[in-house]
């Protein structure tokens, strides 16, 4: 998308580009900062409690993002045994990534509903091209990240959930076989494959619900 968008509408790539990065900074940011609120401060010593994205972005991830539309920031690290309350505080640290991206985009969105009605003029384009990626971003990495696969943050809930002797078996397999079942699906997309249709599906539903309208019209207005 961030190569087609760079030939044919420069302005919109910088959209774009800006929003995924802000999405993913935001994302890493809220990590670190919950960790510290729920008593651990090795994302704060990283350098990870910032909003600097240079903190947080990994070309390694950062540039199969924009080649091929998937990719990853750099991880924040914590020390569970940090933490007040190891098992549940781990939940809150993972899930603060998504959660800050699901206020990110209910506030994108917000500012939206606020542009829209006065319709969109050569001067507002750029700016509601970039709050709707970010809402779209937003969206999507809200979603991804609940896969309950490590690293995801979604499976700091799963292996909390199933801590019990008897999932020690599904935590394995889970533990062992999630990641090489992730990069299959990574795969197929790349070959136009929707896998990953549980994540699209949802993200668009609630970006229409966000909006009051048709988020696939606006996208194909915008890019057209």
């Amino acid at each position: 998308m961030f190569l087609s968008l760079l030939a044919h509408a420069p302005a919109l790539a910088v959209a774009w580009l800006a929003a995924i990065v802000t999405a993913l900074t935001v994302h890493e940011f809220s990590h670190a900062l919950v960790a510290k609120w729920l008593g651990d401060r090795t994302g704060e010593r990283e350098g990870r409690l910032s909003l600097n994205p240079l903190a947080h972005l990994d070309l390694a991830g950062f540039l199969p993002l924009l080649l091929l539309g998937f990719g990853w920031a750099k991880p924040v690290p914590y020390n569970p045994y940090n933490l007040r309350h190891p098992k549940w505080d781990s939940v809150a640290v993972g899930l603060a990534g998504p959660g800050s991206n699901l206020l990110l985009a209910v506030l994108a969105a917000g500012a939206m509903r606020l542009l829209l009605p006065a319709g969109i003029g050569a001067s507002s384009t750029l700016l509601v091209a970039f709050l709707f990626f970010l809402v779209l971003t937003d969206l999507f990495l809200l979603f991804f990240n609940l896969i309950p696969v490590h690293p995801l943050d979604g499976s700091k809930l799963f292996f909390a959930l199933f801590d019990a002797p008897r999932w020690a078996g599904l935590r394995e397999r889970v533990a062992s076989l999630g990641p090489n079942v992730l990069l299959v699906l990574v795969l197929l997309s790349f070959v136009g494959i929707n896998v990953f249709f549980f994540v699209s599906l949802p993200a668009f539903a609630s970006c229409d619900a966000l909006l009051g309208r048709s988020c696939a019209g606006l996208y194909g207005f915008l890019l057209s």
